[in-house]
């Protein structure tokens, strides 16, 4: 056949349809604008996001705010047509210092289609201590109660927008200054987590922001968090316990003494971090978005040129990908005065069945399957360090990838009250009288585990008067009377480097009348102090590793976690902040390229 004859349709058989995907426009309004979008000549659909802006969290044992409501809706238009003025909602303001106040609500968002107004509502601010959520797109979440009364309740999400906020926690004496946590704000997908309720340490967490909504099949990951927005704001905590975390696209952590709310991200719709007991102010939300993609589906055979223009518009089906992965959370921190030993975070690996070549730690199972596209990366942070008298340590932060979280190690006891908390591995026992107990370890349960118990302390010795270790990713924390060693983290080469992280934390304290310290578990596992005096050590930094436990004195603080996804060099790898790396490293069947995150970030796989 001559050159320059034949079909030109790429090698299709059949029939040609030269419909498009799509018009490949999309336009963003991030701000508010008294004339919109006209959209192309041909245009007949429209697809929409209209998302308002996130509540702002409370001051004072306060909770997080709601996000904006999200709708994302497919409307008819004629071609050429001139639609109507936009409004993005500003985010809500954080409570205000005199007198304590709850979060304000965000602004509502909006856009006129064919004559009709579009709106979404603004989410809803969260409670201030002792105070109910505001309703809202998403409900703000419930402040923390009273000593002796109950937290108070998440506001309701309204207009059919997003989901309620989550309840604060009660305030149960003998530890009511511990138990004050706040729920976490709403999310476009999920309701708010509750606070961590009850009468033990780590109690007084704050609750989660609620999940927001991926949206980037529809518009990309190039707005929002990887596409993800609505994150409700995390609930502010009482120290020791941490705040909780932001909901993925855009949420703002709850604040913890010392360190402080982080307010809804920008254009985002996050609701705002909820303030801590001690007055300190919570997060603002973060401002809305407007989105416009032009549409013309169709159905039926295409070209190769169709196919090529279709998935540079975003609108073509995007093919998977397996990946390797190892994610661990932060390790619990040490209690003071005779405390255990912080439980290591939680420890998930895949079984390197994806790119192969490298020894997995017992723990590996199957892989993970992504698309094409950008994801929210989250490295948990080490569990704070408890105080000398008395105070137990503080529960390491979750780690996450995907739908794969590592729950962050259990934060160990103290000398009275005593309980270990539990977590991805739980805290040690603290020296005590009675009626305490070791944390447990795969709280909640995966398969394979995600670590261990936590040991007990000893009870009513007074001549011992020391903890448990921590539970690691690999064992147990040992009991007293014994060692009171961490229990020791397992190992894995994803990186090519055999490297053993995950170890548990050393008990504090005496060991019969002697100043022996317990070693902390292989692994960055921190080594419980001496009895007479002494700090716990602190759990090596993204090793996951728990904090060893005071003497007479603090707890260590926990070590923070680690992210590390692996997969075939024919995939590109680019990550964010650039504190996080890539590299390529050899294999025994090509090439690999291998993410690290020592901090969160995002990760875009193509």
């Amino acid at each position: 056949m001559p050159r320059g004859s034949g079909n030109q349709n790429g090698g299709v058989i059949g029939a040609v349809n030269n419909a498009s995907f799509g018009k490949c426009t999309q336009t963003v309004k991030t701000a508010s604008t008294p004339s919109a979008v006209t959209t192309q000549s041909g245009t007949r659909v429209i697809k929409t996001l209209i998302l308002a802006g996130g509540g702002g969290g409370g001051r004072d044992r306060a909770a997080g705010g709601g996000a904006g409501g999200l709708r994302n809706i497919q409307l008819n238009v004629s071609g050429n047509s001139a639609l109507g003025a936009v409004v993005v909602g500003g985010g809500g303001a954080a409570g205000g210092c005199s007198p304590n106040n709850p979060g304000s609500n965000g602004v509502n968002s909006s856009i006129v289609v064919n004559g009709t107004t579009y709106t979404s509502c603004g989410g809803g601010g969260g409670g201030k201590g002792q105070s109910v959520g505001i309703a809202g797109g998403s409900g703000g979440g419930g402040g923390g109660g009273p000593p002796g009364a109950p937290g108070s309740a998440g506001g309701a999400g309204v207009c059919g927008q997003g989901f309620a906020g989550g309840t604060g926690s009660a305030g149960s004496p003998p530890v009511s200054c511990d138990t004050r946590g706040s729920g976490g704000g709403g999310g476009a997908s999920a309701v708010g987590g509750n606070a961590v309720t009850g009468n033990t340490p780590g109690a007084g967490r704050g609750g989660i922001g609620g999940a927001g909504l991926d949206v980037s099949p529809d518009y990309g990951t190039g707005s929002g968090v990887c596409g993800v927005f609505g994150g409700g704001g995390g609930g502010g905590a009482r120290f020791p316990n941490p705040g909780g975390t932001g909901g993925a696209g855009g949420g703002g952590r709850g604040g913890t003494p010392g360190v402080c709310a982080v307010s809804g991200t920008t254009n985002t719709g996050g609701g705002g971090g909820g303030g801590d007991n001690c007055g300190d102010i919570g997060g603002a939300g973060g401002s809305g978005i407007v989105i416009v993609k032009e549409l013309s589906k169709a159905s039926g055979v295409w070209s190769m040129q169709s196919q090529f223009q279709a998935q540079k518009c975003g609108t073509w089906p995007k093919f998977g990908f397996n990946l390797d992965y190892l994610v661990i959370a932060g390790g619990g921190g040490g209690g003071g005065t005779f405390g255990g030993g912080g439980g290591a975070g939680g420890y998930r690996e895949s079984g390197g069945s994806a790119t192969g070549g490298y020894t997995v730690s017992p723990l590996g199972s199957g892989s993970a399957f992504i698309v094409a596209g950008c994801y929210a990366i989250t490295v948990g942070a080490g569990g704070a360090a408890g105080a000398n008298p008395g105070n137990g340590g503080g529960s390491g932060t979750d780690s996450v990838f995907d739908s794969i979280t590592s729950t962050g190690g259990g934060g160990s006891g103290s000398g009275n009250p005593g309980s270990g908390a539990p977590g991805g591995s739980g805290g040690g026992q603290g020296y005590c009288t009675s009626g305490t107990s070791a944390g447990s370890g795969n709280t909640p349960p995966t398969s394979p585990p995600q670590g261990n118990d936590g040991g007990t302390g000893e009870i009513g010795v007074p001549q011992g008067r020391s903890g448990g270790g921590g539970g690691g990713a690999g064992a147990a924390g040992n009991n007293r009377p014994g060692p009171g060693v961490g229990g020791a983290g397992v190992t894995s080469n994803i990186t090519n480097t055999p490297t053993q992280r995950a170890g548990g934390g050393g008990a504090g304290g005496n060991i019969y009348g002697t100043a022996t310290p317990a070693a902390g578990g292989a692994g960055g596992g921190g080594a419980g102090a001496p009895g007479p005096s002494g700090a716990g050590t602190n759990g090596t930094v993204n090793t996951g590793g728990g904090a060893g436990g005071g003497g007479v004195n603090d707890g260590g603080v926990g070590g923070s976690g680690l992210v590390v996804v692996r997969g075939p060099s024919t995939q590109t790898f680019s990550v964010a902040p650039g504190t996080n790396t890539v590299t390529t490293l050899p294999g025994p069947a090509g090439s690999y390229k291998v993410a690290t995150f020592t901090v969160s970030g995002t990760l875009t796989v193509s």
